[in-house]
C-alpha cells in the first residue's frame, strides 16, 4: 500500500469519528431536555397540590369558625333567655308580694270597720242590753295546725322531733327561752298572737328542710306571708341576740385549749383556727348579675350558677369562731379574705400575732395564714407538711358539710331575697354552733361532702418571714417523727 492510500484511509477514519461525536452530542442534549421537562412537571404538580391543600385548609377553617360562631351565638342567646326568665320570675314574685300586701291592708281596714261598727251597735243597745249583748268577732281563714300541735305535745317522740327540727326538745326549748323577750307578741282585739314556740318552729323547720313557704304554711296552719315574716323575724333575733353569745372569737383561755387540740391533731403548733370558704346558690339577682356569676361551678356542673360566699373559721370541734357572709360568688377565696372583718382586725389590731389560721391553697401565705406547699416536685419534707396541714383543713370542710347537711336550705336556691340572705345564713351558723355545743348529732343520711373548686391565690406569698416559718415547721414535723408515712 502506497502513501496515497494511507492518507485516504486516515481521512475516512477521521470523518467517521467526527460524525459519531456529533451524534453523541445530539443524544445528550435531548436527554437533558427530557429530564428538565420531567422536573418542571413534578414541581408544577407539587405547587398545585400545595395550593389545593391551602384551599382545603381555608375551607375547613371557615367551616370551623362558622360552627364556633353559631355555638357562641346559641350560648349567648340561651344565657340571655335564662336571665330574662329569672328577671321575669322575680318580677312576678314581686307583683304577688305587692298584691298580697294590698289585700292584707284592705282586709285590716275592713276588719277595723267591722269592729268599730259592732262596738257602736253594742253601745247603742244601752246599759241593760250591753250586759247580755254578744261581741262580734272577726274570723280568719281556718287552717289546720294539727301537725304542729302533735309535735308540741310533751309525749311526742324525741327521735321524730329531732328528725324534723335537727335538734332535741331541750335544745329547742333553750332557743325559745333565749328569744322569748324579743319575738313574743301580745294578743290583739282581732286575733291571738302566735306562740313563741310556734314562731321558732316555723323558722327552724324552714331552714332544716328548705321546703317552699307554701308547704311551711300547710304544716303550721299559717298564711304564706306570715311564715315568710316569721322566718325573717326569728333569724334576725338569732343574729342579734344569740350570735354575740354563741359565735365569737375565743378568749385567751379558749385559745390555749384550741392550740393544744390542733397540735394534738397535726403536730403543728400555735394553730387557732381552720378556715374555709363555701358557696351558697342563689337565683340570678336583678342587679350586678356578673358579680354573682360562679364560673367554676358553672363549668363543673354545665349549668349556669350564681352564688354568694360564706367564709368561716372553726375550732377543733367544728364550732364557728368567725364568719364573713354575703360577698359575691365571682370573688376568689383570697379576695373574700381581704374583705373580711377578721383580716382587718389582724392587719390593724394585731389580733393574730404569733398564731396561725390554716387555709387551703386558695389563700395566700401570710404572717397569720398558713397554707400548704403548692409548687410542683415537692420534697419529702414538703409532702409531709401538706399531709399534716390537710388534717386541719379537714376539720373546717367537715364542719361546713354538717352545716349544709343540717340546714338543707343552704343546698338549694331559696325564695329569700338577696338583701335578707346574710341574716338567714348567719342564723344557720349560730344554730349550727348551738347544736355542736350541745352535742346534737347529725343523721348520717344528712351528711354531705362539700365541693368548692379551689383557685390558686394570685399573690400566693405575702410574707417572706412566714415562708421561713413554714419551712421550719415542715422540718420539725419530719425530723421529729410527726409527719407520718402517707407521703411515701
Amino acid at each position: 500500500m502506497n502513501n496515497g492510500d494511507n492518507c485516504k484511509r486516515r481521512r475516512n477514519e477521521g470523518f467517521t469519528a467526527d460524525k459519531d461525536d456529533g451524534e453523541n452530542d445530539d443524544s445528550c442534549s435531548s436527554g437533558r431536555e427530557t429530564k428538565k421537562k420531567d422536573l418542571n412537571g413534578i414541581i408544577t404538580s407539587l405547587i398545585l397540590l400545595d395550593e389545593q391543600e391551602k384551599r382545603d385548609r381555608e375551607e375547613r377553617n371557615d367551616a370551623f369558625k362558622e360552627e364556633e360562631s353559631v355555638m357562641e351565638s346559641t350560648h349567648t342567646k340561651g344565657t340571655r333567655t335564662m336571665l330574662e326568665f329569672h328577671s321575669n320570675l322575680n318580677d312576678y314574685y314581686s307583683k304577688i308580694d305587692e298584691t298580697d300586701r294590698v289585700k292584707r291592708k284592705k282586709s285590716r281596714v275592713k276588719a277595723a270597720t267591722v269592729v268599730a261598727t259592732a262596738s257602736n251597735h253594742v253601745a247603742e243597745d244601752g246599759n241593760g242590753k250591753s250586759g247580755s249583748g254578744q261581741q262580734r268577732r272577726l274570723w280568719v281563714k281556718d287552717r289546720s295546725n294539727a301537725w304542729w300541735d302533735e309535735c308540741n305535745r310533751p309525749d311526742y317522740p324525741e327521735e321524730e322531733f329531732k328528725k324534723a327540727f335537727r335538734m332535741s326538745k331541750s335544745t329547742f326549748d333553750l332557743i325559745c327561752d333565749e328569744l322569748n323577750a324579743v319575738i313574743a307578741k301580745e294578743d290583739t282585739t282581732l286575733r291571738n298572737a302566735i306562740p313563741v314556740k310556734q314562731r321558732v318552729a316555723v323558722c327552724i323547720w324552714r331552714l332544716a328542710t328548705g321546703e317552699p313557704l307554701r308547704l311551711v304554711s300547710k304544716r303550721f296552719g299559717l298564711g304564706i306571708s306570715t311564715c315568710h315574716k316569721l322566718v325573717l323575724e326569728v333569724c334576725s333575733a338569732i343574729r342579734n341576740v344569740l350570735m354575740p353569745k354563741y359565735l365569737q372569737w375565743p378568749d385567751e383561755d379558749s385559745l390555749r385549749r384550741i392550740k393544744q387540740q390542733f397540735e394534738g391533731i397535726s403536730g403543728i403548733p400555735n394553730v387557732v383556727g381552720s378556715m374555709y370558704t363555701t358557696h351558697i346558690p342563689i337565683i340570678a339577682p336583678k342587679i350586678s348579675v356578673a358579680a354573682y356569676f360562679n364560673k367554676r361551678h358553672t363549668e363543673r356542673n354545665q349549668k349556669t350558677s350564681y352564688s354568694i360566699t360564706v367564709q368561716g373559721v372553726v375550732d377543733p370541734t367544728g364550732v364557728f369562731t368567725d364568719v364573713c357572709i354575703g360577698w359575691p360568688g365571682s370573688m376568689t377565696d383570697d379576695q373574700v379574705l381581704e374583705k373580711s372583718a377578721l383580716f382587718q382586725r389582724a392587719k390593724n389590731g394585731g389580733l393574730l400575732n404569733g398564731v396561725w389560721v390554716v387555709g387551703n391553697s386558695g389563700y395566700p401565705l401570710m404572717d397569720w395564714v398558713l397554707v400548704p406547699y403548692n409548687q410542683q416536685h415537692l420534697t419529702w419534707t414538703q409532702h409531709a407538711f401538706n399531709e399534716k396541714i390537710g388534717e386541719i383543713q379537714k376539720v373546717a370542710k367537715e364542719a361546713f358539710g354538717r352545716l349544709k347537711g343540717r340546714w338543707c336550705c343552704l343546698q338549694k336556691r331559696t325564695e329569700v331575697k338577696l338583701q335578707d340572705l346574710p341574716v338567714v345564713l348567719g342564723a344557720c351558723c349560730v344554730l349550727h354552733n348551738i347544736c355542736e355545743m350541745k352535742k346534737e348529732g347529725i343523721d348520717p343520711e344528712l351528711k354531705i361532702e362539700v365541693i368548692d373548686d379551689e383557685m390558686m391565690a394570685e399573690d400566693g406569698l405575702r410574707s417572706v418571714s412566714s415562708l421561713k416559718a413554714r419551712d421550719a415547721i415542715a422540718h420539725n414535723l419530719l425530723h421529729h417523727g410527726l409527719a407520718g408515712t402517707g407521703f411515701l
